[in-house]
């Protein structure tokens, strides 16, 4: 009687194992699936709007911080240069990333002249 409990026991045990591991199977498939057609390239569709001409703040400033964090500085100095364009009325962040980007491409003066406008924004505060 012992011995047959152990044995059900035991093959109860070894199926529930199975089915466990086929459906961490089935979830490494579906996220394989979600990959390859969920992907969309939202900077590229930003990119393509900004090339048509329109032009807003978020706009710039999704463009340069996007470019920024993926160290294409070259880039983020050009929306960055566009967003200040725009308006000044920008979070210190704003002023030192686009300062670090014109640094990045040999334009240490602008990123002076930058610099100097974060510290009377600052003082007008």
């Amino acid at each position: 009687m012992l011995m047959q409990k152990r044995l059900v026991i035991l093959i109860l045990g070894t199926i529930f194992s199975f089915s466990a591991a086929a459906q961490n199977d089935k979830v490494f498939i579906t996220d394989k699936v979600s990959d390859a057609y969920a992907y969309v390239d939202v900077m590229k569709t930003y990119e393509r709007i900004a090339a048509k001409g329109y032009k807003s703040v978020d706009l710039f400033q999704k463009l340069g911080d996007s470019s920024f964090s993926h160290y294409k500085l070259e880039k983020a100095a050009e929306w960055y240069g566009k967003l200040f364009s725009l308006t000044l009325d920008l979070a210190p962040e704003y002023y030192y990333r686009y300062a670090e980007s014109l640094r990045f491409i040999c334009e240490n003066e602008k990123a002076d002249a930058v610099l100097e406008k974060l510290k009377l924004v600052k003082k007008k505060v």
